[in-house]
């Protein structure tokens, strides 16, 4: 095996990705009151919701140590790339640079490279798809960062949540903005800056209304959509995420199209009914 790409669990896996050697999970644990859940390929989402609907309290998630992370690196593969949750949302990203340098350190060269996504869940996936792709081409190591690196500035990530619940509860809405927002049902449609950080694109009066105006922006924004993927990630909504796709594709044409279920870390922030965008 000639390369290995690592991506934390905020990335979904296709079902061919998750048979395929090439790749691998490493997962973070997310805490529900007590409640210490490992987002594996074990994760029970329904079970989740359920969890964090019934607690007053925060959801929270922990990153996988460097010591995975280096665990991951002793690998026969010759080229090994990480992807991980924006640097500017977790620990995730400077965990796995550790990790590199921890192997450097004890175990001498070899060529690694972690990836800052500046995106999550399904932004992950196509990041992790884009150096599949830079390997099966050929490519040298060094070629596959490079190229691999420009298409990482040139994604866009959107998304529009179906509930405030967890953004309150995190702190990054005040009780009286979600209370506002809730009562009179505004939606905000939500994106990534360029450092990875999230930023708010609009809003509108209703879920249906707030998923138009996000693809709007996404028509609007989107360039040489024929030969960019559009990944969506949906969280126990898969008839959502189905409309979004088939009113995509009225608009514009894609090279490919992947649809997933959000994997744990992903859904403690989508919560239930959300859906991402990337492209």
């Amino acid at each position: 095996m000639s390369y290995k790409i690592i991506v934390d669990s905020c990335g979904e896996f296709t079902e061919r990705l998750k048979e395929d050697k090439h790749f691998v999970n490493v997962p973070l644990q997310l805490q529900v009151d007590d409640h210490i859940i490992v987002d594996d390929e074990f994760f029970d989402q329904a079970d989740f919701l359920k969890k964090v609907a019934a607690s007053p309290n925060c959801p929270k998630s922990s990153c996988p140590s460097p010591e995975k992370y280096m665990q991951e690196f002793t690998t026969d593969a010759e080229d090994v790339y990480a992807v991980t949750l924006s640097s500017q949302l977790s620990g995730s990203y400077n965990s796995a640079v550790l990790g590199k340098n921890l192997y450097h350190e004890e175990k001498g060269n070899k060529n690694i490279h972690v990836f800052d996504s500046k995106s999550a869940s399904i932004g992950e996936t196509l990041i992790a798809l884009k150096a599949e792709e830079c390997e099966t081409a050929g490519m040298g190591f060094h070629d596959v960062v490079r190229t691999v690196e420009e298409y990482i500035e040139n994604m866009h990530t959107y998304f529009v949540l179906e509930s405030l619940e967890t953004l309150r509860k995190n702190g990054r809405l005040s009780n009286l903005k979600a209370f506002v927002a809730g009562a009179l049902n505004i939606k905000p449609v939500m994106g990534a800056t360029s450092e990875g950080s999230i930023c708010q694109l609009g809003q509108a009066r209703g879920i249906n209304k707030a998923l138009d105006k996000m693809m709007n922006i996404i028509v609007e924004q989107v360039k040489d959509s024929e030969n960019k993927i559009l990944a969506i990630s949906h969280c126990n909504c898969p008839e959502r995420a189905l409309m979004v796709k088939e009113e995509l594709l009225k608009k514009c044409k894609f090279k490919d199209i992947i649809l997933c279920e959000t994997a744990g870390v992903s859904t403690l922030y989508a919560n239930d009914g959300g859906i991402i965008a990337v492209v």
